[in-house]
This record gives C-alpha cells, structure tokens and sequence, in this order.
C-alpha cells in the first residue's frame, strides 16, 4: 500500500472524530447515564414487569423477576411476501431456543415494516421507500421503550431496513446489538442475461410472457436478490463493521449453517450485555474508526450509492458526522477489489465462493486500509473477521483462516493488483449543485459527457419520449422534482434500460437527476442525489432543453454550460405535484416530505 493513502485515511479519520467531538460526546454521555441505570427491568414497577412477561411461561418469569438472567430483545422484519424476509419466519424459535440453552431468554419485541423497491419500481409506493428507514428506525424505539432487555438481536437485510435498524440501535446505544442476517438466494438467471432481456423488452423485441419468465428465474426462492445492490452492501457493511459475527452475511438461507450461524449470534449476545464481563454498548462499539471501515468496504466492493445517504444518516445516530467529501476522498484512495454484479459478471454467491468477506477483510487489513483496533461484538479487532465460516460435525460453527489467493481473480483481486485504483464513488461539483456518481460499472470512455439536456419531470415521461422516437441521439436527461422534498426520492431503476438501449446505439448519453439510483446503477454515466433538489430552487429546476451539460466524472464537474447572468434570471418551473401525495399511503408521509433534509445530509426526517 502507498503510506501517503493510509495517511489520508488515518488525516480523514482524524477530521471526523475533530468534527463529531461536541455531539459524540454528548451522545457518549446520554448512553452512560441509561447503562448506570443496572439491568433495565430493575427500574420497573411490579405492574409493568407484570405486563411484560404475562404471557410467559412460569420458568421465564421467574427468569425475568431476578436480575441475573439477560433477556434479548428481537427486532423482525419478517414478512413472507418478500423473499429476502420470508426466512426469518423460524429465527425467533431458534433464537429463543438457543437463548434458554445459555441460560437467557428473548422476546420479540416488534416488528418493523420492510419494503421491496424491486416491487415498487417505478409504482407510486416507491414515494414511502426513503422514508420507510426513518420509520423503521421509529418503529425499532417503540419495541424497545419497553425497557425489559439486556440486548437486541436485529433481524433485518434489505435497502432501507438495514439502515433503519441502525439509527434505531443507535438511538439505544447503551444495548448490546447484534445484526442477524438471513443470506442471499441461491444462484439464478445470469443478472447480465436478465438486463439483456430487459433491454429487448425495452425495444419491443420480446413480449412482457418472456420477460415476466426472465424475471422469475432470477429472482426465484428465497433469500436477497443476487445482485450487489443496497440489500448486499447492507450486509457487507454489517460484517465489516463489526455488528455481524464473523463470516455470517452471505450464507445462504435454510441451511444448517445459516441455523447455526443465528444460534451462535444469539448466545453472543447474551455473552455482552452488562450482565456478564464483556459488556459492549453499540454505542460504544461503533465510533469514527468503524464509520470509516464502512465506507472502505463499501469503495472496496463498489457497493449502493444509497450508502452515500445511509451512512450519514446511521453515523449521526451516534453522534458522528460525516459528509459527501469523506466518502469521496476515501474513494479516491482505496482500490476496487471486487466485481460483483453490476460492476462485473458475478453474484454475491460467486463473491463469497471465491473468497468472500474473510478474504476481502484480510486483504484490506494487510494492506493497512482498514482500521483493525475496533470493537465489535466479536471482541477486540478486526482481525476474527478475516476467516471462512464452515459447520463443524457436531453442528456448530467453525472459522478456518480466509484464503490467501483468491477463488477467482475475475471477481475478487488483490489489493497489490486491484480491478482499479479507486473506489469508484465520486462528488460532483459545479453551478448544478452537488451530486454523487458511482464509475466503478462505467467505462473510461464515457465517464466524460458533454451534450444538449433534455428536461424531463418523471421517469415516465422520458420513457414516453423514448417510445416515440426523439430520443436517437447525444443528450443528458434531466429527471428533476425526485428528491426528497418532492415526492420521496424514488429510485428510478427504469431509467436504466432504456439510457442502456440508447448507449448502446452509439450515442453519448448521461444522466442527471436529484432523484435516486441505488445500487443497480450501472454502465450509464448517473450524477444522481444533485442537490439542493430542484423544488427547494436548486439550479436543476432552471435547465432548459438544449442547453449544454457538461459532465465529467474525471474532475468531478458538472456544470450547465450557461452563462451565469442568464441561469440567475430564469425562474424555477416547478410542475404540478399534487398527484404525488395522495394514493397509496403518500397522504401520511406529507410531514416527512416537508421535514426531509438534504440528500448531503442523510435525508432524514429527524430532527437535527
């Protein structure tokens, strides 16, 4: 490794920790005060522990009267519709049978919503999926305002949920938590096969009866889809963080070492809460130095560019700030060493076949871009996570050491010969506003667009131009009033095709919104989360069609080509928006568009 980017790493760690000072010390100090408090249950009245363990059995009861035997808190977000969540239908009766083997108990104490943006794609409930997080992380303190637990177990995988569940863990900083997840589906329909049907369907070549087939084969039991999308990222940045045990995020689901992986999760969470000698707060647990492991791995595997909103919103619940320029500055100083799908051919399973995250830590650690001295809820450093989990004879875990050549060079390299320099994760700057572009997936070639915009108000809508043919040459597209503010910040996935097609018939395109695109954008040059959006007057309300957009991803430009007395004369042409807040539930989240801060600052509807 180059020392003058570990400095930089240890310079940007360093920036943060000075930043966050004042509001990580206060949030430090509020976590003490609720862990002086011994065990929570001691604290309540007899009625309230009454109604707390009513429906217990009387061995648990007498369990949960004393205060030596810990009790964890179970955090679901089942639901059997979504293939992601459906197996976490059995891990509460596993967890609680290994939680009374070590000698504790656990409760399901609530359930969260989880939603599918692959459901909600280009439908009007894809408007509720941002906030869903925030709702998420709301519902996580009603379950655990109860105060009847040592620790919490959170069962959750997918885009929003898993960050959610931070913010809510977080906000209980002085519990022990620990992330249970439940693995990604095995294997299906190639993700490229799947993205070429797309695009014929796209181009009219082939009827909805042979793409509703292609779909189906790809997204076909149960588990995370395969692609290394926000849900993937999720769990990559559970492991890596600390907040998995090691080895535990890509397993797939309804295996016997996906059971014991849970059981062993449960029993190491009992083993950390203040009833034992090795208490871990994750308030605690997580600091700068974890924050910043996050975002290497993110830049290491080209993970969601949703993580560019995630992140901060989930380091502020620990009283941690971090902006867009860290991230991007980290980016420019890890190397990418995986190509997972869209930034290559393979799944998360050929990922973890080849090596994994054990292979993918170890290489990190070695090269010195990782932070080894955190805590997790493993122990002390980093280092137990650089192994290869396997079942031993007698049904438990067992951890070999994480290979030292890579299964597969074509998905996972070396840090001494990575797939390129940097992470892949940019900010874009210029009189447009500030956005992210993720490069990792985008050829050299096309990273730089200069070409007339064509201004659109909806995903729709440019899909209406394309159908009717006017959209057959160089452009940028101009998708505004998608931030949060407006309508929620929807991911606009069906943009993707159809700028696809067009690309590759030769012409240069891009495109620039300050809506979303997670982490299936791919080879299309995307300045995606522009801000400030367009209905709080953000220059991207005042392109017009044909005006020159230049953006460069080398530099990290993006400019409107327009003189700036010009730009300052034109108004802001907000359209009619009404029809985005009735209809599927967008009438009760009308509080978290107008509370909605910037996508730089983690869109959140809390208050700062």
């Amino acid at each position: 490794m180059d020392m003058s980017a570990r400095a930089k790493i240890e310079a940007i760690t360093t920036r943060i920790r000075e930043r966050s000072r004042v509001e990580r010390e206060a949030y430090l100090e509020r976590i003490a005060d609720a862990a002086s408090k011994t065990v929570n249950r001691a604290v309540l009245g007899c009625g309230n522990l009454a109604h707390g363990f009513a429906a217990c059995a009387p061995a648990e009861k007498e369990m949960l009267s004393g205060e030596r035997a810990a009790n964890l808190g179970i955090i679901t977000s089942y639901n059997d519709m979504l293939s992601a969540h459906q197996p976490f239908e059995t891990f509460p009766a596993l967890i609680k049978e290994a939680a009374r083997e070590a000698g504790g108990m656990a409760q399901v104490a609530g359930g969260v919503p989880a939603m599918c943006d692959g459901v909600t794609q280009g439908q009007p409930g894809m408007e509720l999926s941002l906030f869903s997080r925030d709702v998420i992380a709301m519902a996580t303190a009603v379950g655990l305002s109860h105060n009847m637990f040592d620790a919490a177990v959170y069962l959750g995988v997918c885009d929003k949920i898993v960050p959610g569940l931070v913010i809510g863990a977080l906000t209980f900083g002085h519990l022990p938590a620990v992330f249970i997840p439940a693995g990604p589906m095995t294997t299906g329909l190639p993700n490229d096969e799947k993205a070429r049907i797309r695009q014929l369907y796209a181009e009219g070549k082939v009827g909805r009866k042979e793409l509703l087939e292609a779909e189906s084969k790809s997204y076909h039991g149960p588990g995370t889809c395969t692609f290394y999308g926000t849900a993937n990222s999720n769990q990559m940045l559970m492991e890596i963080m600390g907040l998995h045990t090691p080895g535990a995020s890509f397993v797939n689901p309804n295996t016997p070492l996906r059971d014991a992986l849970t059981r062993e999760a449960t029993r190491r969470a009992l083993a950390i809460t203040q009833l034992g000698n090795s208490y871990t707060p994750v308030g605690r647990m997580i600091d700068e130095r974890s924050v910043v492991n996050g975002i290497v791995g993110l830049h290491a595997t080209g993970g969601s560019t949703n993580h560019t909103i995630h992140l901060i919103a989930m380091a502020a619940a620990a009283g941690i700030a971090i902006t867009w320029q860290d991230i991007s500055d980290l980016s420019d100083s890890v190397p990418l060493l995986a190509r997972v799908y869209p930034n290559g051919l393979a799944d998360v399973n050929h990922f973890h076949a080849a090596g994994g995250m054990g292979y993918l830590i170890r290489e990190l650690l070695d090269a010195g871009y990782l932070h080894e001295d955190v805590q997790t809820v493993w122990g002390e450093g980093l280092r137990p996570y650089a192994i290869e989990p396997a079942l031993a004879q007698d049904g438990t875990v067992v951890r070999n050491p994480a290979p030292k050549i890579s299964g597969d060079r074509k998905v996972l390299s070396t840090a001494a010969d990575p797939f390129q320099a940097s992470g892949g994760l940019k900010v874009l700057r210029g009189n447009l506003g500030h956005a992210i572009i993720k490069v990792s997936a985008v050829k050299p070639e096309r990273r730089i667009i200069e070409a007339p915009a064509r201004v659109f108000d909806s995903q729709q809508a440019l899909h209406d131009a394309f159908k009717a043919g006017e959209l057959d040459r160089d452009f940028v597209a101009i998708i505004r009033f998608q931030g949060p503010k407006a309508n929620g910040m929807p991911e606009l996935h069906k943009l993707t095709t159809v700028l696809g097609v067009l690309q590759d018939r030769g012409y240069k395109v891009a495109l620039v919104t300050d809506g979303r695109m997670s982490g299936a954008s791919g080879k299309v040059p995307a300045a995606i989360h522009v801000t400030p959006e367009a209905i709080e007057g953000g220059a991207i309300s005042r392109v017009r069609d044909g005006d020159i957009v230049l953006l460069d991803a080398e530099t990290g430009t993006l400019e409107l080509l327009v003189a700036a007395e010009e730009l300052e004369k034109r108004e802001c042409d907000v359209p009619d928006l009404s029809a985005n807040q009735h209809g599927f539930g967008r009438e009760l989240f009308a509080g978290f568009r107008h509370l909605a801060g910037r996508a730089d600052q983690g869109a959140s509807a809390f208050a700062a």
